[in-house]
């Protein structure tokens, strides 16, 4: 189905052309959506005269986007989540939850604006991009830890995972002296007998 996009689409093109998509996509998303319309003579007439009033609508958003995004960029969320010693999440973290932190810090922003491949999965910072408008992307840091101390650790610049690996490589090494040490005392005795 051709259809003439009202607004930019990201992989699929600018404000006003006209490009040919699935007839899923059209009717379940970009037309209910209201990001494009069907490409038929009527509606290239009606697009030919609503451009100005497009182009203008669109201006406004992005500056509104844009005076959003200069507060939001860099910001940093803490999500605390139960982990286990190695910094696997017992869940996820997803963009809901990321957005009810946005949400509770004072911004507007909503799930789909935030952009996640996959749910982070571990404990740690993350850089989570959030598209405020097609042409507005920025992004924030999701301090995901077991407690609120932990997120203070790693704002710093701690990595939690591998100071807990030190730890029990130090444990094991004291073990490992401390029984050398009993079997070298136990031979010791036995060689005075």
């Amino acid at each position: 189905m051709e259809v003439i996009l009202l607004e930019r689409v990201a992989k699929l093109g600018q404000m006003g052309e006209t490009v040919r998509v699935k007839d899923g996509f059209a009717r379940n998303f970009l037309l209910p959506a209201g990001k494009a319309l069907r490409a038929t003579k009527a509606n290239k007439e009606r697009f030919d005269s609503m451009k100005s009033q497009l182009e203008a609508r669109n201006l406004e958003l992005k500056s509104e986007a844009s005076k959003v995004g200069e507060k939001l960029n860099g910001t940093e969320v803490t999500l605390v989540r139960q982990a286990g010693e190695t910094g696997q999440l017992y869940g996820s973290v997803s963009t809901r939850d990321i957005a009810d932190a946005l949400t509770a810090a004072g911004f507007t922003v909503t799930r789909t604006q935030i952009v996640l491949n996959h749910p982070i999965k571990t404990i740690g910072l993350h850089a989570v991009p959030v598209t405020l408008h097609p042409e507005v992307e920025v992004s924030v840091k999701a301090n995901v830890a077991r407690s609120v101390e932990e997120a203070v650790r790693q704002s710093r610049g701690e990595d939690l995972s591998v100071n807990r690996d030190d730890e029990d490589e130090d444990e094991e090494t004291l073990e490992a002296q401390a029984e050398a040490a009993s079997e070298a005392a136990d031979e010791a005795d036995e060689a005075q007998s």
